[in-house]
């Protein structure tokens, strides 16, 4: 009798869905012409113009070397001083890092003249900048241009070791007398540390009192390494900081990558994937050759027509030059995008962005889209909540919502946390951060002070996933600090005031507690970029912390977190070869060599021209455990199942015990595929894979199940379809 109920109950949704689906999106003619005022918006000069006032400076160099040719030879030295030094500043940002040397020099040759008339910090500071444009110097002729699997990644071994060696034994020179008159300097110790690295010197050459010890990398267990194939696989572009997607945008089976770059000039890229695990870039031939800018992207399926399109925030960082439009680029279903940005009404209000998430707030079956803003003093930025209208268009309803923030946002997530089958919102701020509480209505109720999920003061990005594997979504919040001092403390066992990331444990009934230090995660990190993923296929989440901010002297070790169990989490960052230094961003965990684990794509590159890196890939060696992957594909809910659950529940060793996910595509800084990949251990059958669809309410269940497989499940279709 349940059964009956059940085939009628899907053969009921099947039939309501045909009747509702959706008004097609805008019509070709519109996308195109939408297309072609975007191409011509982002190709305004203004759009560099915009960056350079905020980033590079590079419009002031006009004046300063005016200023600078008109001071008399041998006069005004402080003036002199201070022109050098905010000429080698810019040309350190532009990439001009010789020239920076060579003016930072001179700017350290008139400070003996300058005592009593300048502040002592200031004349230590050109000191430090002369000998980071040293450290910047080799890192360019030996990190960038004789690029190895082993560059800038802590502790550097002997694949990494600098060829050109005068960059770093100059910095060498120059930050040991700097630590001479200024000992507690912490961030030029950890510059003259990793100077040493790239030399081959460490630690044996450091000074014994400047010496960071060794033991402060040492992993907490033994783990395999993971090596960094992108060069061999051609997805390492130079880039400056971006985005990155791990799905299937052409529905083969095969999962692609896509990446933005921030720099209004640099290039969204698509590169197609392919069956062996090697890349193909297909950039022009997608029609999104003219799409640039962009810290961040994000994939969805928001017409509901089962191919997967691409959103693009912009302005980021950029205050009042940051009211610069989104792109929503439609996936053609022939390879191509069309950008219907201008044609789908999301280019009415354009405010600095870099956080957008994506969801069925509503429960009405398509995806909505929530962008949370940067409002700060120098820009009234309200948060953008646009509810799709099903025909292409979307509206934005944040007022009436309740979810205006107004304040300066850096990532946002959905997530079911109390289980009522109605998404909330996460949204992380440089200040206290809020969790929207979806009241089923239409609006939204701030829960954030009341649950004590308010912090770290300072957090970026954020997601909702199931550590524990306990069936109630969890929340971690990272923590951002623009210094590297609290870092290199921590390293030394010290203790500084920077705040520790927040783990926060859902009940799924809608209480949270603070796990962090009980799970052991009372590091230090300066997090940019981050998402999850379970590397060895055990079934519990892992995940990843890309490290920096803009600065040159942000060179801090990205981090790998193990998770042993739902019980705690293990540093592995070293023994498996994650601990890249370069600026890390957007970030994807996915199988994208079809081996059955998940490797992991790190978007890489700084803010500044002159800090352009290639992008990571970290491929997994492989741990011998059982896996799924499961596409979920919605009828009456969203195409995408954006929100839907699954469960596995398998027998190790007489032992049941069940898996969870919940479809998203991980944390707000990268992208993980849509399609969820669960490790499965030992397990060599699954007695139950269970998907449950929060806006139909409907639960299905499929028995003894084949691993090491991918299949699609269709809302109200009792059948598994194998992905070719």
């Amino acid at each position: 009798m349940c059964l009956a109920l059940q085939a009628l109950a899907a053969l009921s949704l099947l039939l309501q869905a045909s009747a509702e689906a959706p008004v097609p999106a805008a019509g070709a003619d519109a996308r195109r012409a939408s297309h072609a005022r975007m191409l011509a918006y982002l190709a305004e000069p203004a759009r560099r113009l915009e960056y350079d006032k905020i980033f590079i400076g590079e419009w002031e160099l006009p004046g300063l070397h005016a200023a600078l040719a008109a001071l008399a030879p041998g006069k005004q030295a402080q003036k002199r001083w201070d022109l050098l030094g905010k000429i080698a500043m810019v040309e350190l940002r532009q990439g001009k890092t010789e020239s920076a040397v060579e003016h930072f020099a001179e700017a350290c040759a008139l400070l003996p003249r300058l005592e009593g008339k300048v502040e002592h910090e200031a004349m230590l500071k050109t000191r430090f900048y002369l000998g980071l444009s040293w450290l910047r110097l080799g890192e360019t002729q030996n990190c960038v241009a004789r690029h190895t699997s082993e560059s800038c990644l802590v502790p550097i071994g002997k694949g990494g070791v600098h060829q050109d060696q005068q960059g770093s034994r100059k910095a060498i020179e120059v930050f040991t007398a700097l630590l001479a008159d200024a000992p507690e300097d912490l961030t030029a110790r950890w510059l003259l540390n990793l100077a040493y690295m790239t030399l081959g010197e460490y630690p044996e050459h450091v000074p014994p009192a400047l010496v960071v010890p060794p033991s402060a990398f040492a992993s907490d267990e033994a783990f395999p390494r993971f090596v960094d194939v992108a060069p061999q696989l051609g997805v390492n572009s130079m880039t400056l900081a971006g985005g990155a997607i791990a799905d299937d945008f052409d529905n083969d089976g095969v999962f692609d990558l896509v990446t933005s770059e921030v720099l209004p000039s640099g290039q969204l890229r698509l590169f197609k994937g392919q069956p062996d695990g090697t890349f193909v870039e297909r950039t022009e031939a997608a029609n999104l050759k003219g799409i640039g800018g962009g810290l961040n992207c994000i994939q969805t399926d928001y017409d509901n027509d089962g191919w997967l399109d691409i959103l693009v925030p912009r302005g980021a960082w950029l205050y009042e030059q940051g009211r610069v439009a989104e792109s929503l680029l439609h996936n053609e279903g022939d390879g191509t995008f069309l950008d219907v940005t201008f044609a789908a009404g999301l280019a009415e209000a354009n405010y600095p962005t870099q956080a957008v998430a994506w969801a069925d707030y509503d429960n009405d079956g398509d995806l909505d889209l929530y962008m949370a803003n940067e409002s700060s003093p120098r820009i009234d930025a309200p948060s953008q909540l646009f509810r799709n209208e099903g025909n292409g268009r979307f509206v934005d309803v944040a007022a009436a919502a309740g979810v205006l923030n107004q304040r300066y946002a850096k990532g946002c997530c959905w997530g079911d946390y109390d289980g009522d089958r109605y998404p909330d919102l996460y949204v992380s701020n440089l200040g206290d951060d809020r969790l929207y509480h979806n009241k089923r209505d239409g609006t939204f109720e701030d829960v954030a002070a009341r649950l004590s999920v308010l912090g770290p003061e300072r957090s970026f990005p954020v997601w909702f996933f199931d550590y524990d594997n306990d069936g109630a979504l969890d929340l971690y919040v990272s923590s951002y600090w623009t210094k590297v001092g609290p870092y290199v403390l921590d390293l030394l066992g010290g203790q500084s005031n920077a705040e520790l990331a927040r783990l926060f444990r859902g009940d799924g009934h809608g209480g949270f507690r603070d796990v962090t230090r009980e799970v052991g995660l009372t590091d230090i990190s300066i997090t940019m970029g981050a998402n999850f993923g379970d590397l060895d296929d055990d079934g519990f989440l892992d995940f990843y912390l890309s490290t920096g901010f803009p600065d040159y002297e942000a060179l801090v070790p990205n981090r790998m977190y193990w998770n042993r169990g739902g019980k705690r989490f293990a540093d592995v960052t070293t023994n498996g070869g994650f601990g890249h230094l370069q600026k890390g961003h957007g970030v994807a965990f996915a199988d994208l060599d079809r081996d059955g684990d998940t490797d992991v794509f790190a978007e890489m590159g700084g803010a500044f021209p002159g800090d352009a890196f290639g992008n990571a890939l970290f491929q997994n060696p492989g741990f011998g455990r059982h896996w799924i992957e499961v596409q979920a594909l919605g009828v009456k809910s969203n195409r995408a199942g954006i929100g839907a659950r699954i469960r596995c529940e398998v027998s190790e060793n007489g032992v049941k015990r069940s898996i969870y996910r919940h479809v998203n595509s991980g944390g707000s800084f990268g992208a993980n595929p849509l399609r969820q990949h669960l490790g499965l251990g030992s397990a060599t059958r699954i007695d139950v894979l269970e998907i449950y669809w929060p806006t139909s309410d409907l639960t299905q269940t499929f028995r003894d199940v084949a691993v090491d497989a991918r299949v699609r499940i269709t809302e109200g279709v009792d059948e598994l379809r194998p992905i070719p």
